[in-house]
């Protein structure tokens, strides 16, 4: 059974990998065997994390790569596959949080910000991967979404559209390259304590009125997100696709 999760001849490329989700994945990913390559905006933060994953014993690189930036995400995919010969899966984790602002008085400036890291930044991503996977006979593609996707979420519309305007991308990159062995899932996490979320989600206010809807009774941790990414990179997932998984502590079904 253990076989079935065994990544020690497999590559796999985490976006935003530098903290968060990202690392909680590159970590799992990385205890499985794989050889993994994160992208980051930030080169400390890329090196704190290279160390975290290298002390796992994984074969590791780090790149500065603006998923928000068409050209660096194709010369940070070009170099990826040049340090490690091939990317047999990507996980398009980067993005960039919603602000307070009400919906009445949201720019399309920061309308089209959030798109162009949470959309494009995939879009391009994923481009750049299914043209690699092609010829290699196939991949796994894994985009993380959210709940937010799904829920009325006020003063984060941008946000919210965004996450769901993925699972779409990835349900029809699914069903147009499944032929070429490519599976494309969406992970749809709940509340989860990262970078993004360290200014509320343990705070007062939060605790009080959101914490006691979650099922399970505690907020997700990035190391949550471990095992769902070597599941989608593994063999184990061969038969999973067009799918979003949603790991939330049961807090969306919860009334």
């Amino acid at each position: 059974m253990t076989a079935l999760f065994d990544l020690s001849d497999h590559v796999a490329l985490v976006t935003g990998g530098n903290g968060g989700i990202g690392l909680g994945m590159a970590t799992g990913l990385a205890k499985a065997g794989a050889r993994v390559a994160i992208w980051g905006r930030n080169k400390v933060k890329n090196d704190e994390a290279l160390a975290i994953l290298r002390s796992h014993g994984c074969d590791a690189m780090s790149l500065v790569v603006d998923v928000g930036e068409e050209q660096e995400v194709v010369e940070g995919f070009a170099a990826t596959v040049g340090e490690f010969g091939r990317v047999n899966s990507v996980f398009a984790n980067a993005g960039v949080g919603a602000g307070s602002t009400r919906f009445a008085d949201m720019t399309t400036e920061e309308w089209q910000d959030i798109f162009r890291v949470n959309v494009e930044g995939v879009f391009w991503t994923f481009r750049e991967a299914v043209n690699h996977m092609q010829p290699l006979g196939g991949g796994s593609l894994v985009v993380t979404s959210s709940i937010a996707g799904e829920i009325g979420f006020a003063r984060g519309q941008h946000y919210a559209a965004t996450k769901a305007a993925v699972k779409s991308m990835v349900r029809s990159i699914a069903v147009e390259y499944g032929k070429h062995g490519i599976r494309a899932n969406a992970v749809a996490p709940g509340w989860v304590v990262t970078g993004m979320t360290d200014g509320f989600i343990e705070g007062e206010r939060f605790e009080r009125n959101i914490k006691p809807r979650i099922p399970l009774g505690d907020w997700g941790r990035p190391g949550d997100f471990e095992g769902i990414a070597v599941y989608l990179a593994s063999d184990a997932s061969r038969w999973h696709t067009a799918d979003t998984i949603t790991i939330d502590g049961g807090y969306l079904w919860s009334g």
